[in-house]
């Protein structure tokens, strides 16, 4: 998930004065990354950087080299610095929702469009904002994020960087987490936060699986963690539609049917969903309206990528078109472009 912000102390007169407040910590803890972030090539020739560290950074290069060498990502100064942050996320995420309703709140900033979520540097100022935001009526989860874009905005400032936050992900998902923020530099469409996700996520698998591929061992380990995830997703999806039939349903019956939806789905996590056991135990429908926004419209693009023939610059080229249309025509023409063919798990290139 990106968390989008903006540098420009001089746009904080455009909104109001929560928002100025966003704005300001936005700024500043961007600004405290940037301060922290040092380049890659000093932490490998600082003697007190440790080994374990100096080989994921190392790692982590090759990665980026490859991002734009063999994905057609942007070639610039993104991930080739690095900052210890000493938390164990770099921003936090409010994502809110209607009581009876899987539709986003939304939050929009000059520039930058509107987004299904709200970020904040400290953990403490989310959940105030999200407590206020409870008294309201909505159902919120904060959620820890450990990377987020700016869509090269931050080129004059070094780039985004490399962070403690996931530097030590398993090869696979460092992978992913680095081509999915470049892909969000590569194309981006304001106000339509579940294509932006989706297409970055699309980045990710594709492009992680054919970064492993010449290493069958690591792409099984990654591939079957992938499986877990699709397992997850698909009683999230399914949880996700009877709510929304619930919602349509009489007003008069929705709470106790809601209740109803979310019991078994809890009883049915342990044995359909193993290691998502505590997301079904906290879920609220903020935490199905949020997943929509990755999991929805991934497999038109990944179909969209094998019927261009596996190109990238190429898929790149057909994503950035959509970008000038209206959001349902969007939608609809990247359907019928990616067409209905079920998808092949299996990677065929290598680096």
């Amino acid at each position: 998930m990106i968390q989008r912000l903006l540098l420009s102390a001089s746009l904080l007169t455009l909104s109001g004065c929560g928002a100025v407040g966003h704005w300001a910590q936005a700024a500043g803890g961007h600004l405290g990354v940037v301060r922290a972030a040092k380049p890659v090539d000093d932490w490998l020739a600082d003697p007190v950087t440790s080994v374990d560290l100096v080989e994921r950074l190392r790692l982590a290069q090759q990665m980026r080299d490859f991002a734009s060498q063999r994905l057609a990502l942007p070639d610039n100064n993104s991930y080739r610095r690095y900052a210890d942050l000493g938390r164990p996320a770099v921003v936090w995420n409010i994502v809110a929702a209607p009581e009876f309703g899987l539709q986003l709140k939304t939050w929009c900033y000059p520039l930058m469009g509107c987004a299904g979520y709200q970020g904040w540097f400290d953990r403490d100022d989310a959940y105030r904002h999200a407590d206020a935001l409870k008294a309201e009526g909505w159902e919120v989860q904060v959620q820890p994020i450990a990377a987020y874009s700016t869509l090269g905005w931050s080129r004059w400032l070094g780039g985004d960087p490399l962070l403690n936050t996931f530097i030590r992900y398993p090869e696979g998902e460092l992978a992913a987490m680095i081509f999915h923020e470049l892909a969000h530099q590569r194309v981006y469409v304001g106000d339509d936060t579940g294509f932006n996700e989706a297409y970055a996520s699309a980045v990710e698998l594709l492009g992680a699986r054919q970064w492993l591929a010449p290493q069958p061992q690591a792409l099984a380990t990654f591939e079957a963690g992938r499986a877990r995830r699709a397992r997850f997703l698909a009683l999230a999806r399914e949880g996700r539609e009877r709510l929304l039939a619930v919602y349509a349903g009489p007003v008069e019956a929705r709470a106790a049917a809601k209740a109803a939806v979310m019991a078994e789905l809890r009883e049915r996590a342990a044995k359909e969903a193993p290691g998502y056991e505590v997301w079904f135990q906290r879920a609220n429908n903020a935490s199905f309206a949020i997943l929509s926004a990755y999991d929805e419209l991934m497999p038109d693009f990944v179909r969209l990528f094998e019927r261009g023939g596996r190109d990238w610059v190429k898929f790149h080229a057909a994503v950035e078109r959509l970008k000038s249309l209206p959001r349902d025509e969007r939608r609809a023409t990247l359907r019928s472009q990616g067409g209905s063919d079920d998808i092949d798990p299996a990677p065929r290139q290598g680096r």
